[in-house]
This record gives structure tokens, C-alpha cells and sequence, in this order.
């Protein structure tokens, strides 16, 4: 049971990355483009790091353990630098967006 957890997340943080990434090439302003690329590579730090811990959970050898452990930490430190990102880039990206709505 926790497999098919992981496995929804593994597709939803993946379909989400796509949404993200679509919505960055669309989108005309930098700073929007920015703070996108910052929820896009918090969601995919978040699919790297669960398929880290799937993987973990699913094959029980020591190069599973070790390729797993490099996922889990590599996902894991995108997500939070994606979130330093978002956080930076949020109140530019609102105060681009009000000025151009004016």
C-alpha cells in the first residue's frame, strides 16, 4: 500500500513539473518566468526524491541503497532550493504583475 502512495505522488509531482514548465514558456514576463522555474524545480526535487525513496522500498541491494540515497539527497536539496527561489522571487514576480496591469 504505501507503494501506490509514492507511485501518485511520483505522477502528480511529474504532471505538475509539465504544468509548471508550460506555463514558463508562455509566460512573457521575467520575473513570472523566474518564480515558475522555482515551483518547477521544487516539484521536480519533490518526483526525484520520492522515486529515491520508491526505489529504496522496492529493490533491497546495496547499489539500489546507495543510487536511492543520491535521489532522496539530490531531491530533497532541489526541492528546498527551488523553495529559497520561490520565496525570493514571489514579491518581484506580484509587483511586476500589478505594474503591468495598470
Amino acid at each position: 500500500m504505501p507503494n501506490f502512495f509514492l507511485v501518485i505522488v511520483i505522477v502528480l509531482s511529474f504532471v505538475f513539473y509539465l504544468f509548471y514548465k508550460v506555463q514558463y514558456t508562455r509566460s512573457k514576463r521575467p520575473m513570472e518566468r523566474k518564480w515558475l522555474s522555482a515551483k518547477s524545480s521544487m516539484v521536480l526535487g519533490l518526483f526525484v526524491g520520492v522515486f529515491g525513496v520508491n526505489t529504496l522500498l522496492i529493490q533491497q541491494t546495496a547499489t539500489a541503497y546507495i543510487i536511492a540515497a543520491i535521489f532522496i539527497v539530490y531531491g530533497f536539496a532541489s526541492m528546498i532550493a527551488g523553495y529559497k527561489m520561490y520565496k525570493h522571487y514571489l514579491p518581484f514576480a506580484q509587483k511586476e504583475a500589478e505594474e503591468l496591469d495598470k
